[in-house]
């Protein structure tokens, strides 16, 4: 079966498949539907002849964790379907996308649409840290939005890079997406949950400036920038719109660890 062809009607267990809504290098997420109730969810469907063993290891830690949190900021897994070759993960569907679309969409936000979401995003991070875990991929693209209003629940999704991690422990693996990655991963340093804070600090910035804060010619560049910084620098004319508070906090969270402010800070106070 080809992973990009149609699947309209197809049945995986009670659901009939329907539209494609995105695709991978070895995935494709379906808009789907529940035979009997009509639920709506989203479908995604792996090709495990596809995946390398630390994908597939990574596939099933992702399985675990979503199967253990239940809370209305974190995406949910109702239940994994696996064949000889395939794995289907029913997860919630968002009609609203993801937060880069919106992003593209909307352009620069005010700080009261920022606070809305960073509310809404430490709530979630507040669950990941209560269970020691990680996620090390924070972006806009994995935090989806329920609905397309201005103001949607959001969820943070797409948890194959997360990990366990105890408050005793530090991680060493080169993970993340290069716009929001920590320096400490970028330098390749052993890192803990502060490294989430970090990629939250540049969607925030990106949020209420309209970019990400670091950008370069290439990815070196981009590095080299990223660890080159001192300062948090905000254009002139959008810097004198901003509360301080919120410059302030932008400040806190993209330091260099360990000064960042610290997980639970944030989750208590977000925005």
């Amino acid at each position: 079966m080809d992973l990009v062809g149609p699947a309209m009607n197809r049945l995986v267990g009670d659901y009939i498949l329907g539209p494609r809504i995105g695709s991978g290098s070895f995935a494709v997420v379906w808009r789907s539907r529940h035979r009997i109730s009509g639920l709506e969810v989203a479908i995604k469907e792996i090709d495990q002849t596809q995946l390398s063993p630390k994908v597939r290891d990574n596939l099933i830690k992702e399985i675990t964790i979503l199967r253990t949190i239940h809370h209305p900021n974190i995406i949910r897994l109702f239940e994994a379907i696996e064949t000889n070759d395939r794995i289907y993960l029913v997860l919630e569907y968002c009609g609203g996308g993801d937060l880069a679309a919106y992003i593209h969409r909307y352009g620069r936000v005010s700080e009261s649409i920022a606070r809305h979401f960073m509310r809404q995003l430490a709530a979630g991070l507040q669950v990941l840290q209560e269970k020691n875990l990680i996620h090390r991929d924070l972006k806009p693209q994995n935090l989806l939005l329920e609905t397309t209003s201005a103001t949607p629940l959001m969820k943070i999704g797409d948890f194959g890079f997360a990990r366990s991690l105890t408050p005793l422990q530090l991680a060493d693996t080169l993970c993340g997406s290069p716009y929001y990655m920590a320096p400490e991963i970028i330098q390749s340093q052993k890192y803990d949950a502060k490294a989430d804070l970090w990629s939250v600090g540049a969607i925030l910035y990106q949020l209420v400036v309209g970019k990400p804060p670091f950008d370069g010619n290439s990815q070196l560049q981009l590095f080299q920038n990223i660890l080159a910084s001192t300062e948090l620098h905000f254009p002139s004319k959008i810097l004198k719109e901003l509360h301080p508070d919120c410059v302030d906090l932008c400040r806190s969270l993209l330091r260099r660890n360990p000064v960042r402010a610290q997980v639970e800070n944030f989750c208590k106070v977000g925005l």
